[in-house]
């Protein structure tokens, strides 16, 4: 009897499970897997739209040996562009981000006030508010064009790297705009340091650079390392993306299969992440 008491329970904690989890699974079903793999399905297909039907006809990888091989305009000449700029901008709304969020966090009159306006843009924009505003050509550095900073990063750097740069700081609010979550998930980092640790480094004598590289950065590292996953994937969702905006629905067997290769590029950039941060976390375990 009490072995079939248990078998009982046991199943009703089973049956609860899975009514409370059936919502999360179907939805992800229905408008995560199944888009994922019909996406993954047209990519091996010729794709023919017409006003009343679609048909589809297996080809295998010539789609993706065109944008790989044959015709790799999209891939090579609007891609790669975006990528440097990306390299570039990583380090810097993470840096940004982290200082910001240091700043935040001191006592200062009006700091909530400030808090808000840093997170403001994120519950008020758009990327197609972002878009018109870089399109009106608003959101650039005054000192720019005061300085020629353009011209000093175009004598010491190649034309490769030094394009890039100088959009990203022509377009600097979007460093702000996109730095919000960041500044947000920072705060909430360094709220979890005590202000003990800060207290005796003080009493040793330790100054306040002192403080920040041996209390202040190892203790925020997974807050770094978070940070990071959630800047490169929303830096890859922007709507400058060459690869968003070229999307079409009468090419859609070849724009699946330049999706996916684009889905495996962030997924080599998200692993370069983790190989990073999981060699500077064994250092900080090795180190204490």
């Amino acid at each position: 009897m009490k072995a079939r008491a248990r078998l009982k329970a046991s199943l009703m904690e089973y049956m609860e499970g899975t009514i409370f989890i059936a919502p999360w699974f179907i939805g992800f079903v229905v408008f995560m897997a199944f888009p994922l793999g019909f996406s993954l399905f047209m990519s091996f297909q010729k794709v023919t739209i017409t006003a009343t039907s679609t048909s589809t006809e297996f080809i295998g990888l010539t789609h993706y040996r065109y944008i790989l091989f044959e015709n790799g305009s999209i891939l090579y000449n609007q891609l790669l562009p975006f990528l440097r700029q990306a390299l570039f901008m990583i380090p810097i709304i993470v840096i940004f981000a982290l200082l910001i969020a240091i700043i935040l966090n001191q006592q200062f009159a009006g700091r909530t006030f400030f808090r808000a306006i840093f997170f403001l843009p994120v519950i008020l924009s758009t990327g197609e508010v972002v878009k018109e505003f870089l399109t009106q050509g608003e959101g650039d550095l005054g000192f720019m064009s005061k300085y020629d900073v353009s011209g000093l990063i175009r004598a010491n750097l190649s034309a490769t790297w030094s394009g890039p740069l100088i959009s990203i700081l022509d377009s600097f609010v979007l460093i702000l705009w996109y730095s919000g979550v960041q500044i947000l998930i920072f705060l909430g980092g360094r709220q979890t340091i005590s202000n003990s640790a800060y207290e005796a480094a003080r009493i040793d004598g330790a100054s306040p650079w002192d403080t920040f590289w041996k209390i202040t950065l190892p203790a925020m590292t997974p807050f770094i390392f978070l940070n990071t996953i959630y800047t490169v994937v929303d830096l890859f969702t922007f709507p400058t993306n060459p690869i968003l905006t070229r999307v079409r629905e009468s090419e859609y067997g070849q724009y699946s299969a330049l999706i996916w290769i684009y889905f495996l590029i962030i997924g080599f950039f998200l692993s370069i992440i983790f190989y990073i941060f999981s060699k500077a976390t064994k250092a900080q375990r090795d180190a204490a």
